[in-house]
């Protein structure tokens, strides 16, 4: 990631900022407010703004005044009930806004979480930077056999080399022509002032998805632990969960009580219906049981196994 003079400019004029307030803070969230972690090859993300913490959280289940007496294990154990039992109310009166830089493909499957107020970047009125994600060799793999949304072994040698050529090659090509379309380079200047340059509206429809965007994205504390409950998963895509574990480590640093609860709960903790319960009940009295008389099917009965790690414990 290369920040631009005027960026790093920007973010020093925003950290040297020294304004008082008698709303709470969070100190470690505060102390990289503004700053831009790295995302991927290109992009970052920053937290522009936050509103409330934990204790937020605990006045609101308990519409009180202030803190009073009690102390930060009784806030720890009210959060820690909030969470177990999906009371989800009092976790929406916190707010945070992120600048994010990210690839437009994914921010096209970022944006179908639609519980944010969004703002992006507009290649209507400005000119897109010349900047495309690029997959590390690593990262560059072949379509999974098993899951049609997934990925499955490396590419390797020629092939793996052959592919970046063209993603590398395909994005600064159709850049080139989205200059000459506007008949204007990404720094300002004119290509040729005997020509009229195409609208930005039409011009940018010529751009890969690997091309970067921006965009100011506000959300609760809700809806952010829904959001990084999906996206910081091991089953999500790699370059958005590149993002969504920066923000996870966001959210230790603004409410590190919930976080904990969260990491507990929803991100190392695991949902079982009615008939997987059945299941354990059984196995934990020591009673044999079979796919076939569990009234799972195959799929949630892998899912149970590989939940709770049983697969080679069943006869």
């Amino acid at each position: 990631m290369k920040l631009t003079k005027e960026q790093s400019t920007e973010i020093k004029n925003q950290q040297s900022q020294n304004n008082q307030t008698k709303r709470v803070t969070a100190p470690e969230l505060e102390k990289i407010l503004y700053e831009a972690i790295p995302a991927l090859d290109h992009g970052f993300i920053r937290v522009i703004d936050y509103m409330g913490d934990d204790t937020s959280i605990v006045q609101s289940a308990r519409v009180s005044y202030g803190k009073g007496t009690k102390q930060v294990s009784t806030d720890k154990g009210l959060i820690k009930y909030l969470m177990r039992h999906w009371h989800s109310t009092p976790f929406e009166m916190c707010e945070i806004k992120y600048h994010i830089k990210l690839p437009i493909f994914i921010a096209r499957q970022w944006i179908r979480h639609r519980t944010a107020n969004v703002n992006e970047y507009s290649a209507r009125y400005s000119i897109l930077d010349k900047e495309f994600y690029l997959p590390s060799p690593e990262n560059l793999a072949v379509q999974s056999i098993s899951n049609r949304q997934g990925r499955g072994d490396v590419l390797e040698g020629s092939q793996a080399r052959e592919v970046l050529e063209l993603l590398k090659n395909d994005a600064e090509r159709t850049y080139e022509n989205y200059e000459t379309m506007l008949n204007e380079r990404y720094d300002g200047s004119t290509i040729n002032d005997s020509k009229k340059g195409l609208a930005r509206e039409l011009a940018r429809m010529n751009l890969t998805l690997n091309t970067y965007t921006q965009w100011y994205w506000k959300t609760d504390l809700l809806n952010l632990m829904n959001f990084l409950r999906l996206r910081a998963d091991h089953h999500a895509q790699y370059e958005i969960r590149v993002y969504a574990d920066i923000m996870l480590e966001t959210l230790r640093k603004w409410v590190p009580i919930t976080y904990d609860a969260f990491m507990d709960y929803r991100v190392g903790g695991t949902e079982v219906s009615a008939k997987g319960k059945l299941v354990l009940q059984k196995l934990i009295k020591g009673e044999n049981v079979s796919m076939e008389d569990s009234g799972l099917s195959k799929r949630e009965w892998n899912e149970l196994m590989e939940a709770f790690d049983l697969q080679n414990k069943l006869v």
